[in-house]
């Protein structure tokens, strides 16, 4: 379990991780630490040798980790630059559509209907996956239990204070206080949102009846806030908050985060070995799309997901696209070493080789 520290001390520091996600990777990233030993990358021919700048748009949630490769592959190969801004699944999907940027980034796989308005096509990457925690701020409370039941109730609204006796029954130990539960969701169009609304809707029918899933959903109680950067900084601000956000973000900032129910009944931490087991729950088709809505396994933790990167299956400049093909093989080999320290999930090897495959598939014109 991720221990409470000082909220005024992670007040603080919160501003800066939504001003260190929205730089671009292109030497601006602020402070890395010390990278893993790597294998270089090729640095002659990276983007047929000529100087290359990529933009990329989307999915905040695995954003720390794209900002990172990204940063870490420039150094090694200096003529490519790339560019990538957290604004959000819906915003990238919507970018990628539109053809401003190079590539997109969405938490959910696009849809058939998205795929057929790209008139270049579509290939679909899962570069990386993670869990989505439900984090909370309340000092004195540095463990805590929700059930199936109980964590979708607060999101109802229905569980309004937080010792509630439902809550109360399965924390015995916890110093729960009589304040207010104040909910944190996304308010801009949400990867995250859709994949925790997809396990909501897929655990309780209330949930699906009521609400239901998408990027965006008409929330019954809480807040809002811009992205996995912006609900996390405010989780920091909020006493009796909780909020749901990529594991990342939360082992990053130290925020505490519950121990949720499984499928099996079982209360399991978020960590790097309880989503990795509920990944090899789910098979990855050949179109690339999975979804895992409640994984199976005694030891899996309830809410993850793969994170796609959106390319094009054809491109206008040669250049451009060797560029995106050496980045993108890079991240899924060398880069996978970064995923653990960040709070994601490396790719197992027969992911990474159907996703080269795919990969290898893009065309220029």
């Amino acid at each position: 379990m991720i221990s409470t520290v000082s909220f005024n001390r992670k007040a603080f520091f919160a501003p800066f991780l939504a001003l260190a996600l929205s730089l671009t990777a292109c030497g601006g990233t602020g402070t890395q630490t010390q990278a893993p030993s790597q294998t270089p990358a090729q640095t002659d021919d990276a983007g047929g040798g000529q100087s290359v700048s990529l933009t990329g748009a989307g999915a905040s949630f695995p954003a720390p980790l794209y900002q990172r490769w990204f940063s870490e592959y420039n150094k090694q190969n200096p003529n490519v630059q790339v560019s990538y801004q957290s604004v959000g699944s819906g915003a990238g999907v919507e970018q990628f559509t539109q053809g401003t940027v190079d590539f997109g980034a969405s938490d959910t796989a696009m849809d058939d209907e998205e795929i057929a308005a790209v008139t270049r096509g579509v290939a679909l990457l899962p570069m990386t996956a993670g869990s989505i925690v439900l984090a909370y701020n309340l000092p004195d409370v540095t463990e805590l239990k929700l059930s199936r039941q109980v964590y979708v109730d607060i999101l109802l609204g229905k569980i309004k204070k937080w010792n509630d006796p439902a809550i109360a029954k399965i924390n015995p130990d916890a110093q729960l206080p009589d304040t207010d539960i104040t909910v944190v969701y996304r308010s801009d169009g949400s990867g995250t949102t859709g994949v925790f609304t997809k396990h909501l809707s897929a655990i309780n029918p209330e949930w699906s009846e009521k609400v239901g899933e998408g990027k965006t959903v008409e929330w019954p109680a809480g807040m809002g806030a811009k992205g996995n950067e912006g609900v996390t900084a405010q989780i920091l601000q909020t006493e009796g908050s909780l909020g749901y956000i990529e594991y990342g973000y939360a082992k990053q900032q130290d925020i505490a985060t519950a121990t949720l129910e499984n499928k099996a009944g079982q209360y399991v931490a978020p960590s790097g070995e309880t989503a990795a087991e509920a990944l090899s729950a789910a098979t990855l088709p050949e179109n690339l799309r999975a979804f895992i809505a409640d994984p199976e396994g005694q030891n899996s933790y309830p809410i993850v997901t793969y994170t796609w990167l959106l390319a094009y299956q054809n491109y206008d400049d040669p250049n451009k696209l060797k560029a995106l093909k050496d980045v993108v093989n890079w991240s899924l080999t060398d880069g996978q070493a970064f995923a653990e320290e960040l709070g994601y999930i490396p790719l197992p090897a027969p992911v990474v080789e159907k996703v080269q495959a795919k990969l290898n598939t893009i065309q220029s014109k």
